[in-house]
């Protein structure tokens, strides 16, 4: 068996290859690739085969899926562009005789008005009629996601949104990794959809306080509707695609679709999902 995983330069990527090598995957069975190879030397001195990935070089795919029987599809990191990328790894896997694709996609992406499932439904519906058996990862929010926020908040030693008192269920990208591992590894995964989310669903209040315990500043959640993030957003110089994209996201969190906690996820991996505050204290 060979198993390919896209985006390994990229932080989920890079560790569910890591995950795979340490729940006893040979390297040699393992297919690591990326834009950048140089992100991928660790990986490459030990063992694992590293190659030149890109969803918008066909070339680049058919060389990569080549004697694979395993894809993991990890989504594509451009809104806007994913289902053309997405389709062209599809094709390519149908193409090579890939029996098996793994994709991580978005929390009910077939049936949630999140700001990012169309993309992810989409790819989603080109799975379906592949032919080629699947198992869908629907994962929730990474804390890893708030990391920039962090920062900026224990700066100012505010935080601000427009969640109102929505919860957000998020785990870290690795207890994500471990969960693609498991379905990788074990049998019984395939044509099966899981919602993963962390095992607590938390407010902006948590978030302060894991912000404060991580940097040792005293940061307050400051509440605010969207017509004042959006003019604090635009004085903070973004454009007006990225603040649309923010206000509508914090709007999709005050509805609830990021708060689910299935416990799927603890259930894939066997052990408890990785706290906020300790996620966060990692990944800053």
């Amino acid at each position: 068996m060979t198993i390919v995983v896209t985006g390994a330069t990229g932080a989920l990527g890079h560790l569910i290859v890591e995950a795979l090598l340490r729940d006893g995957v040979a390297p040699s069975q393992i297919v690591a690739g990326g834009r950048n190879l140089d992100k991928l030397d660790d990986l490459a001195e030990r063992g694992v085969t590293v190659v030149p990935l890109d969803y918008d070089e066909p070339s680049t795919l058919e060389a990569a899926f080549k004697g694979a029987d395993t894809l993991l599809l990890v989504s594509a990191s451009e809104p806007g562009k994913r289902v053309p990328q997405h389709k062209a790894a599809i094709d390519a896997a149908v193409a090579a005789g890939i029996t098996r694709i793994v994709y991580t996609s978005a929390p009910k992406a077939t049936t949630s008005h999140l700001i990012l499932a169309p993309e992810h439904k989409a790819t989603e519906e080109l799975l379906a009629a592949s032919g080629i058996a699947t198992t869908i990862l629907r994962n929730g929010w990474y804390t890893e996601n708030y990391v920039g926020t962090a920062r900026q908040s224990a700066e100012s030693g505010v935080l601000v949104s427009s969640v109102r008192d929505g919860r957000i269920a998020s785990a870290s990208r690795k207890d994500y990794a471990d969960a693609a591992a498991a379905v990788l590894t074990t049998p019984g995964h395939e044509d099966k959809v899981y919602e993963l989310s962390g095992d607590v669903a938390w407010t902006q209040d948590d978030l302060a306080a894991a912000i404060s315990s991580a940097t040792g500043k005293n940061v307050v959640y400051t509440p605010v509707n969207t017509e004042q993030h959006a003019a604090i957003l635009k004085s903070a110089g973004l454009d007006d695609a990225t603040i649309g994209f923010v206000t509508t996201l914090d709007s999709n969190i005050a509805d609830g679709v990021l708060g689910e906690t299935s416990g799927e996820l603890r259930q894939l991996i066997g052990r408890p999902t990785t706290p906020l505050a300790e996620g966060l204290a990692a990944a800053l």
